[in-house]
């Protein structure tokens, strides 16, 4: 018997195609050997061998199988997901005569549910004369490991009027079913019945309260229970760390690590690892990254798919994607996961092509990609030069049914936004607006947003109204962006109604949105008793202020704000700069200014931007000291940029002088050759200082190089709808009534001007 036994384990092990079973189990004789070869071969794990010899001795012999036998190749159904041979064990305990027994169906209760036929397993229970707890509790687990909380929750009810008192498992499955019904009393209640039926001593209760508690975002209640377990397993450290590290509370997750390692009890597993190392990742510390690198080296778990795919996360989100390949290069077993973490890392770092050959490298090495390989790669492409590669990966789209994953679409709805016309984004959102949800919703009204047509995103936003999809603080951001887009006030104004009506308006991310949307429309008022009305103002709701106080020609309010600012002991960011720098420049404190820019970087740690740059050359040319405008620009360790010089150049149109406009209208062109501005404010120039041929021959150089002036846009909000004007605009459906208006005006100023200003009049008609 026993050499019998070693041989079927040996051919299982030795013969990596199909076990010999039928050589084996024809020279069983008895129908004890049968029986004891299957349950040996189960008790082994070699599952799918124990099957097979079950089918040949039904199919080639009238041996009885035994309950014992029964129980073990059900449990080896359970351990291999087997579900359709499953199915046929059950068949066959139903029509042999085998004696009803409530730990068999304990057992096919608990495989079908392991299995995910959860109608099976409610159906075997329904019809068990004789019920235990072993029995609530296998069709409760069954539930919630399958995502039916609410039928685990009926269930368990059903359980407790019958008498049973849970134990630990059945607590262990509740707890978890009722974690994700996010129904936070009810856990609150079953974390009572276990301190009150003393199961609290037990770890499976015990970790998963910890794992319930961070499911509801109540870490306090979750490090309580994790406190009071006396003697805590891998679990229970596994669990409160993955949810520090979940929640925001990246330090604490470190540092329950490191208490971890302190008792030198405990060896982190994969889980543990993954874990530490997205707290890592948020924390933006590679240096925390490596140590922990340094200990899954040691504890073998570098080449591990889910330490390896951690560790390559890390080092990719923090920019060292080097490191992040070589990390892959060294997982034993890559997964789809694996591949998808890469191809995310390059693709958020920029490096779109780089992506896209990993990829290929993807698929050649026989892995199917995903949904969520495909959206990583439509991430990398935005930029319009990206456009043939983005459609070339839409088409891969196509071609493989990816246009079913809603999540899909989205992506590729974002990427046309960046890479095309907002023509293609209408047709592409046409085809899945049917399906379409907040996200798609958002994506589109961001799209027309990006492509500088509030209006579009307007009557767009109507129809998210009448859809199924219901607005969220992402979508009013975007309808205060279009509101300050378009300066409707009262467009605003009602957008702000329908956030208060929606119970949108309490979140933080609106109410700066409308401090944003009032300054920028010019209701400071309003804008100041929004932020009056907050209890938690943050970097950005000072910022906000400080900068329509600026932008509004209001210096004084901005920077008395932003000395209320620092003493709340809000630590200013690089936008409340640009908000005090342009305060100074508006009221005249150029030594103020510049004593601030100074300070910018040696006390704040902030690194001067373009923009801070462009704040101070307005600082000091608004003053009229271009010459140390100038002198700052040359001296600037960043390239002046077209706004840098722009600035400049405006100034020098203010106070006239030409030799300095013409140096800085020269640097402009050397950066962009077709900038109209530049053009356009030196002819003026030259115009307004009466040297009319110099004007003629930029106005004609021009029209030679096909230089165009980007026409003006206008709009007026009459009667609840908005005009909107183009320079020379011919489209407007009352453009005869508004010309011959606009005509008649400029007749009687020609008329009413003295000779001395009609030239100049004439010189401004002819050139627009």
């Amino acid at each position: 018997m026993a050499t019998m036994l070693r041989l079927g384990a040996r051919v299982s092990v030795s013969n990596s195609q199909i076990l010999a079973t039928s050589s084996v189990v024809s020279t069983i004789k008895t129908e004890e050997l049968m029986n004891d070869h299957i349950n040996s071969l189960c008790k082994s794990n070699f599952y799918r061998e124990a099957l097979e010899a079950f089918d040949f001795a039904q199919k080639n012999s009238s041996f009885k199988i035994r309950l014992r036998t029964y129980i073990s190749l059900i449990c080896a159904c359970s351990s291999s997901r087997s579900l359709a041979q499953g199915r046929k064990i059950h068949d066959h305990i139903l029509n042999s005569n085998c004696k009803y027994d409530t730990i068999l169906n304990n057992h096919i209760l608990s495989m079908y549910g392991k299995c995910g036929s959860l109608r099976d397993a409610r159906e075997v229970f329904d019809f068990m004369p004789e019920r235990n707890l072993v029995s609530y509790t296998s069709v409760i687990t069954g539930y919630s490991q399958n995502g039916q909380g609410a039928e685990a929750i009926r269930l368990y009810l059903k359980m407790l009027q019958e008498d049973l008192v849970p134990d630990q498992f059945a607590f262990g499955s509740i707890i978890k079913a009722c974690a994700s019904s996010s129904d936070v009393g009810l856990g609150k209640q079953l974390h009572a019945q276990v301190i009150k039926l003393e199961s609290s001593s037990h770890l499976i209760a015990q970790n998963a309260l910890i794992a319930m508690y961070v499911r509801f975002n109540q870490m306090s209640d979750a490090s309580r229970v994790f406190y009071g377990i006396p003697m805590k397993d891998l679990i229970s450290w596994s669990s409160i760390i993955a949810g520090f590290s979940q929640l925001g509370f990246e330090f604490e997750a470190l540092s329950h690590l490191k208490e971890m390692l302190s008792f030198g009890v405990f060896h982190p597993n994969e889980y543990i690892f993954g874990s530490s190392l997205k707290a890592c990742s948020s924390l933006l510390r590679p240096d925390y990254g490596s140590q922990i690198h340094g200990l899954c080296i040691k504890s073998e778990l570098a080449g591990n798919a889910i330490a390896g795919c951690s560790l390559c996360d890390m080092y990719a989100r923090c920019g060292f994607l080097n490191s992040a390949r070589r990390v892959f290069d060294q997982i034993e077993r890559p997964d789809t996961a694996s591949w998808n973490v890469i191809i995310a890392g390059l693709a958020n770092n920029g490096y779109a092509d780089e992506a896209v050959s990993v990829f290929s490298q993807m698929r050649s090495s026989g892995f199917i990609p995903d949904a969520i390989s495909l959206r990583s790669l439509l991430c990398a492409q935005t930029r319009p030069m990206a456009l043939s590669q983005g459609m070339q990966i839409h088409s891969y789209i196509i071609k493989w049914g990816f246009l079913a994953d809603l999540t899909v679409c989205n992506s590729l709805l974002t990427m046309y936004t960046f890479c095309s016309d907002l023509y293609c984004c209408f047709n592409l959102f046409e085809d899945f607006r049917n399906n379409a949800d907040s996200v798609s919703w958002n994506t589109i009204l961001t799209a027309c947003l990006q492509h500088e047509q509030p209006v579009e995103m307007l009557r767009l936003f109507k129809l998210m109204l009448v859809s199924e999809c219901e607005p969220d603080h992402i979508t009013m951001g975007n309808l205060l962006r279009g509101c300050v887009e378009i300066s409707s006030l009262k467009l605003g104004s009602q957008v702000h109604c329908y956030s208060l009506k929606t119970g949108l308006a309490p979140e933080q991310f609106i109410k700066n949105g409308l401090i944003d949307m009032y300054a920028k429309c010019g209701s400071l008022g309003q804008a100041r008793r929004i932020f009056d009305s907050m209890d938690n103002r943050d970097v950005v709701s000072w910022s906000t202020l400080i900068v329509g106080y600026a932008q509004s020609g209001f210096g004084e309010e901005a920077l008395i704000l932003f000395k209320e600012m620092k003493s709340a002991g809000i630590e200013p960011n690089h936008v409340t700069f640009v908000g005090v720098l342009t305060a100074c420049s508006h009221v005249g404190l150029v030594e103020e200014g510049l004593k601030l820019y100074a300070t910018m970087q040696t006390e704040h740690g902030i690194s001067p931007t373009k923009e801070h740059c462009s704040c101070v050359v307005d600082l000091l040319a608004r003053a009229g000291r271009l010459n140390e405008a100038e002198s700052f620009i040359d001296e600037m360790k960043l390239e002046p940029d077209v706004v840098v010089w722009k600035t400049l150049l405006s100034a020098c149109k203010t106070q006239g002088n030409v030799h300095l406009a013409q140096k800085a209208a020269e640097n402009i062109l050397k950066i962009d050759p077709f900038n109209s501005t530049a053009h356009v404010l030196l002819c003026s120039m030259h115009a307004s200082s009466g040297n009319w041929e110099n004007a003629a021959l930029l106005r004609s150089s021009m029209k030679k190089h096909d230089v165009k002036k980007i026409p003006g846009q206008s709009w007026i909000e009459v009667e609840d709808k908005i005009h909107i004007f183009f320079a020379e605009d011919i489209f407007h459906p009352e453009r005869d009534d508004i010309y011959t208006v606009l005509h008649n005006i400029w007749s009687q100023m020609l008329d009413e001007c003295n000779p001395q200003h009609k030239k100049r009049l004439q010189f401004i008609h002819e050139t627009g």
